[in-house]
């Protein structure tokens, strides 16, 4: 009688339970990988649900009534999450990203964001604390948000025609309301605002100078507009190499209207090269994942929804942190297995990708987006 019952949708992914080290070391704060790579940013789902059906993430026909979304038993709880990222800050980390799912279905999120704007670095600094969300809930919780101590969101938006919008978020969602949670976010504060658009040739390309256009004229041209190449994350979204608009086309598109010319990096490991507009109307970013891969200087882990810590968005299998987490473990064993984890890490899906060594013959399916964020 007494078994514990786990979930079949806990199984989902393949885990590991993190060996805890003999000697436990105290964290330095200067964590490096296999290839040298520090540990800077976590990337925490906090759902693995969402309100949308893109295509590119859940496509309906798999994630439809009947798909087995993990139980709230299996969800790490905020005091489980907020104790992990704890540790993670005290080896490096400088910045929490929530993400999902969509991270604002997750009930009285903004406790989670009050929880995690408490903490601070070894020397007394805040957190760069930040979300992703589809914009869809953006309205009516920004000023929440705002006030638990949220800084700045990242809106994923993938059309400004709103026949091709919904059409891609495939639940008919208006793009209008998107636009007006972005607006009411600028009003509360809660930027400087990025903005986010997946491309996917032949379905919104031709959405590219619109929407610059647009976000140049509009919002005080505060918002930082993003294309993100379409990217083969998981094994339900049909991905295919021709519907991959390099971003080098998506800068020459853009240019050909506004010119452009090319920024600086402002921080190590940056997934976006960014650009600047010679009339001085902002800036653009390009995610280059598929052609240009960026995995020499990655230095973001991700937690998933019910505490799998993976090294790579393209990761087959992650590492079990509940496990730990919910045993009889201290925050000293802990964090030591953290370290161990990252100091063995040497994942380069992107790259290997790019030199036609991805498949390794493994057999394993990929993590899926929507359960472990993007």
């Amino acid at each position: 009688m007494g078994e514990k019952v786990i979930p079949l949708a806990d199984h989902r992914y393949a885990a590991s339970i993190p060996r805890i080290p003999i000697q436990p070391a105290a964290p330095t704060g200067l964590l490096g990988d296999r290839l040298g790579r520090p540990l800077t940013d976590l990337r925490i789902s906090v759902t693995d649900r969402c309100n949308f059906r893109c295509s590119y993430c859940m496509p309906k026909e798999v994630f439809d009534k009947q798909y087995n979304f993990l139980p709230h038993s299996s969800l790490l709880s905020f005091e489980e999450i907020t104790r992990t990222a704890r540790l993670f800050v005290a080896h490096g980390v400088r910045k929490l990203r929530l993400t999902g799912g969509e991270p604002l279905l997750r009930k009285n999120v903004e406790r989670l964001i009050a929880m995690l704007a408490e903490l601070r670095t070894p020397d007394g600094a805040p957190l760069d604390l930040t979300l992703t969300t589809n914009g869809s809930l953006l309205l009516r919780k920004a000023q929440a948000l705002k006030d638990a101590g949220l800084q700045r969101v990242t809106v994923s938006l993938d059309a400004l025609d709103d026949g091709i919008f919904r059409r891609m978020n495939d639940v008919d969602f208006p793009v209008a309301e998107v636009l007006d949670g972005i607006a009411q976010a600028q009003r509360v504060g809660l930027g400087p605002i990025k903005v986010n658009m997946v491309v996917k040739r032949g379905t919104n390309d031709h959405e590219i100078v619109p929407m610059a256009r647009f976000f140049r004229e509009n919002f005080g041209g505060g918002i930082v507009l993003r294309f993100i190449e379409y990217m083969d994350v998981g094994a339900t979204n049909g991905w295919r190499m021709d519907e991959v608009l390099p971003s080098a086309q998506v800068v020459e598109r853009i240019s050909a209207e506004f010119p452009l010319e090319p920024l600086e990096a402002q921080l190590p490991g940056e997934t976006a090269q960014r650009w600047r507009y010679h009339d001085g109307g902002g800036e653009v970013g390009v995610i280059s994942s598929v052609t240009q891969a960026f995995c020499h200087d990655c230095n973001r882990a991700r937690l998933s929804t019910e505490g799998k810590l993976f090294l790579c968005l393209f990761a087959h299998q992650g590492h079990d942190l509940r496990a730990l987490l919910r045993g009889d473990f201290d925050d000293a064993q802990i964090s030591a297995a953290i370290g161990e984890i990252w100091t063995g890490r040497d994942d380069r899906y992107s790259a290997l990708r790019s030199a036609l060594q991805a498949d390794t013959g493994s057999g394993q399916r990929r993590v899926e987006m929507h359960y472990i964020g993007g």
